[in-house]
């Protein structure tokens, strides 16, 4: 007997959350068939004697939307072991819609997630315009890991309503039960679920909210009732500002029980009210309590802009005019106009009224670069040390490394000047990893690292309080991710499983700095970030990756809804 794969010798952290083992693992069309000693040799084989051996990472918040539809590698997603990712999320997205809207969808995808509209409309090829021709369009495609996504509120609104959607109007009763209709057949296509978005955070380019903003609780209802009549067991995702706390949570567990759906709600620590994230929690505890299914998605550091002359937004913000007069010039005139000694006066009386609270949470990411930043090492105190101004040591700063350097803003989960409270959210029982955002926000945040963060920080690297132990890193990252999606044949290294498995060379895993490149369609820019210590990544048992570079395996597919168990679990 031989084998498509064989995994020989490594450390097996099965997602269970228990201790490792040294195992063998055996792979045969695409599922995971023996772990143990396996003494039939494979097609392909892998030493991982001294590596550990973990399920393929399952990232449940991504934005690879527009992606997917014209590339094959789901970077920087791919190089941080992630094996499925859930797209679709925060209620934007680019189906169902009509020719007319186009423009509309693209305008609110480059406000809300940072992706650049001249890439989208270069790149999107509009080869559908409902969802399940969409996600037909998806399944003739090959990936380097699998994808599934969910229905966009803001897509669905807009197409049911037009401009009166668009313009958040009251849903009638007629249009409710054409969006119910429509989810309905979205959700026996294939959609994972659906998402929404009741934020203000969410605006087009041209400052637009949302148009999932403000809708009506009936609107909700009649959508969640979708969900549980197409009876596939298809999932919730929400975010919202929670004005008037009561009222909306309620709304949106009337969503829960109409719908019989699981929820995951964005949950982040905010600078206005820092410990809201606390109350939010405690009633994501009491709904669970109560017989519903629902997780806070939580991010394992704090989110930060990555601010730069190589980066959509300088170190001052957008304070002076000046400055941003010349982020779209190359490089070397960037910097030959910041040299100039005029320049550098009129950019910095212009930026004179920045709060310096701003600069409190402001870091030069330097070679020794750690993400749970000391206070002291901000530019406010860096600069108090030198006996000059904040916006001077910023401008000098954005010039290093041939203006290739990079700050670190933090505007969530950082309030206290440290990741207390993130370890708090990870471990608590009702959260889930996610809001990395991959494929979003390309030219300011790089988080779809997050994956390997976690793994690196809190199971090994933290300097500044306690550790978390590896298996349950693991199996936050992998079973529970994928159960919160209802991904039942994922997650666990386990015989009849998916073979999604990475090979990791766990005392070198390191994050890399992220760095610009500029290969989205028509050569707009956007944030990369790799990592080393990743030996190998399986995808449906095939190599897709191996010590960082891609193999030629494109083995990803379209996830059509949820999965049940694999046989024999």
């Amino acid at each position: 007997m031989s084998y498509d794969l064989v995994i020989r010798g490594g450390t097996v952290l099965d997602g269970t959350g228990t201790e490792g083992f040294t195992a063998d693992i055996a792979v045969r069309d695409g599922k995971i068939e023996t772990i143990g000693k396996v003494d039939a040799r494979g097609s392909e084989e892998i030493e991982a004697e001294g590596a550990i051996v973990t399920p393929g990472f399952v990232d449940i918040h991504t934005h690879y939307d527009g992606l997917s539809t014209w590339a094959n590698r789901m970077n920087p997603s791919s190089h941080h072991g992630v094996t499925t990712v859930v797209m679709g999320n925060c209620g934007v997205g680019f189906a169902p819609v009509r020719e007319t809207d186009h423009g509309m969808l693209i305008e609110l995808m480059e406000g809300v997630e940072d992706i650049p509209g001249v890439a989208l409309h270069e790149g999107l090829p509009w080869a559908w315009e409902s969802f399940p021709d969409y996600l037909d369009f998806l399944e003739s495609r090959h990936f380097d890991m699998d994808i599934a996504t969910q229905l966009p509120h803001a897509a669905l609104r807009v197409y049911v309503m037009g401009d009166r959607g668009a313009r958040r109007e009251e849903a009638t009763p007629e249009d409710i039960a054409e969006m119910k209709r429509l989810t309905h057949e979205a959700m026996k296509a294939g959609a994972l679920g659906f998402s929404s978005s009741r934020t203000l955070n969410h605006r087009s380019i041209n400052g637009d909210p949302t148009p999932s903003l403000t809708a009506a609780q009936a609107e909700l209802i009649g959508i969640a009732e979708g969900v549980k009549e197409a009876g596939t067991g298809a999932v919730l995702e929400m975010i919202s500002d929670f004005d008037g706390f009561e009222t909306e949570f309620e709304i949106l567990m009337s969503m829960v029980d109409a719908g019989q759906a699981p929820m995951t709600i964005s949950l982040l620590q905010v600078g206005q009210n820092p410990d809201g994230w606390r109350r939010l929690l405690g009633a994501i505890d009491k709904a669970n309590n109560e017989g519903r299914t629902v997780k806070g998605q939580v991010a394992p550091r704090a989110v930060g802009l990555l601010l730069g002359l190589s980066t959509n937004r300088p170190a001052l913000g957008t304070s002076s005019a000046t400055l941003r007069s010349i982020m779209k010039l190359p490089m070397h005139e960037k910097l030959e106009r910041m040299r100039d000694a005029s320049f550098r006066q009129r950019v910095l009386e212009e930026a004179a009224d920045m709060p310096e609270t701003f600069f409190h949470y402001l870091w030069p990411m330097e070679s020794n670069w750690d993400y749970e930043p000391s206070p002291q090492d901000s530019i406010a105190s860096r600069a108090r040390a030198k006996g000059v101004s904040s916006q001077e040591l910023a401008y000098d700063l954005m010039m290093a490394n041939d203006g290739e350097q990079l700050m670190y803003r933090t505007f969530a989960n950082y309030q206290h000047g440290n990741l207390d409270i993130c370890r708090e959210m990870l471990l608590a029982e009702n959260t889930v990893p996610g809001l990395g955002d991959g494929g979003a926000h390309v030219g300011i945040i790089s988080d779809a690292s997050f994956v390997t963060f976690l793994l690196t920080h809190w199971g090994r690297d933290r300097k500044r309080g306690s550790l978390i132990d590896l298996p349950t890193l693991v199996k936050r990252q992998t079973q529970d991710t994928a159960r919160a999606v209802r991904l039942y044949d994922r997650g666990l290294l386990k015989a009849g499983m998916k073979a999604d498995i990475n090979v990791i060379d766990y005392d070198n895993l390191r994050l890399t700095h992220p760095y610009t490149v500029h290969d989205l369609p028509s050569g707009a820019p956007r944030l990369e970030q790799k990592a080393t210590g990743y030996l190998a990544t399986v995808v449906n048992g095939a190599v897709t990756y191996r010590n960082g570079e891609a193999t030629d395996a494109l083995s990803g597919r379209l996830i059509r809804g949820p999965q049940p168990l694999a046989v024999g679990q």
